[in-house]
């Protein structure tokens, strides 16, 4: 039986560094033609991107993928809004129902990348989606598909015509996967195992991710981007009202796409439960969170000396931490043993 290993299992080994500004370092990812400076997705997800977050996103050198949890003519909306601001829209599609016409109506409204949005992406129908969404575009448009979380799966949507493939399953804070279904893999793991599977299709690492720390640990195992959700739920920009509780404390609402509510409020019926609502504090701009991340992202990389992300998967070096470890990595001046 394999171990598999987490984020917090493992660390990145310091090493020399001549880096003498941060500002050397480039953390840029190429995708679909482009260069995006900043290697993070928003998460499909209807508390997290519509067209605010993915304008912000495209605004910053990121990448925002629209929601599929809407009518089309609501999720064309929104995706006309981002294409105008930014020429380079991303939404979502599932792989049954009104996909065609969906993913037909998204491209006339200007979104050139398309994201096969289900939990389990080794799976026929997203193979059949992929051909079909490939037949009708060519290549016009770039095709994100998952999520896998096995080297095999990760081949099989690759062959399948995948460009970019998100890679996790039962990580994400507000997924129930793993405990209802008792199947997943940890996100570190995946990606490090498809890491080494891939032929040229990109790592999207989706799920677990909690720090810019995390984030560096993806890139150095092989994730050419990360994609998140709670760290930019309770934004100003994610979708939603911020509300007041008794202690006067801002919140928002953050909520899996699997989870009771979101299923009934975008299908009208629930079927097998694997996420859950809850609230998040309100965080004000998410263009705080982006720089904060992208300046400790860069510091991560300075630990290894390198300046791009060529350089740190060339260079660095795992080790495996201890429970205790673990506890020291932390802030832990507040948590006795």
């Amino acid at each position: 039986m394999k171990t598999t290993l987490s984020f917090d299992d493992v660390l990145l080994v310091p090493k020399y560094s001549d880096i003498i500004s941060r500002a050397e370092i480039d953390i840029s990812s190429g995708f679909a033609g482009k260069r995006y400076d900043l290697p993070i997705i928003s998460s499909p997800m209807d508390t997290v991107t519509e067209s605010s977050m993915a304008i912000s996103m495209s605004e910053r050198g990121a990448l925002g993928i629209i929601h599929r949890y809407s009518s089309v003519e609501e999720q064309t909306s929104l995706t006309r809004q981002v294409s105008v601001t930014s020429g380079r829209a991303a939404a979502a599609v599932g792989v049954t129902g009104d996909f065609e016409d969906r993913a037909t109506a998204l491209y006339d409204a200007g979104a050139r990348i398309l994201c096969i949005d289900v939990a389990h992406g080794h799976h026929i129908l997203v193979k059949r989606a992929l051909k079909k969404l490939r037949d009708i575009f060519g290549e016009d448009i770039t095709l994100i598909a998952g999520n896998v979380a096995s080297a095999q799966a990760f081949s099989d949507l690759e062959s399948w015509g995948a460009d970019a493939i998100r890679v996790g399953i039962g990580g994400g804070s507000i997924c129930s996967t793993r405990i209802q279904t008792g199947h997943g893999t940890p996100t570190f793991q995946s990606v490090l195992d498809c890491g080494q599977a891939r032929q040229s299709a990109k790592i999207i690492a989706d799920g677990g991710i909690r720090t810019a720390g995390d984030m560096v640990k993806a890139i150095a195992a092989g994730a050419d981007f990360v994609m998140l959700g709670s760290l930019l739920a309770g934004t100003d920009e994610s979708p939603g009202s911020v509300f007041i509780d008794n202690n006067t404390k801002k919140y928002k609402v953050y909520r899996g796409m699997a989870s009771r509510a979101a299923q009934q409020d975008w299908r009208g019926r629930v079927s097998s439960l694997e996420g859950i609502t809850t609230t998040i504090p309100y965080k004000g701009p998410v263009d705080f969170i982006l720089t904060d991340l992208a300046q400790n992202i860069r510091s991560g990389f300075s630990y290894s000396g390198a300046r791009t992300i060529k350089e740190l998967r060339d260079s660095c070096k795992f080790i495996r931490q201890t429970p205790s470890g673990t506890f020291e990595s932390g802030t832990h001046i507040l948590e006795p043993r």
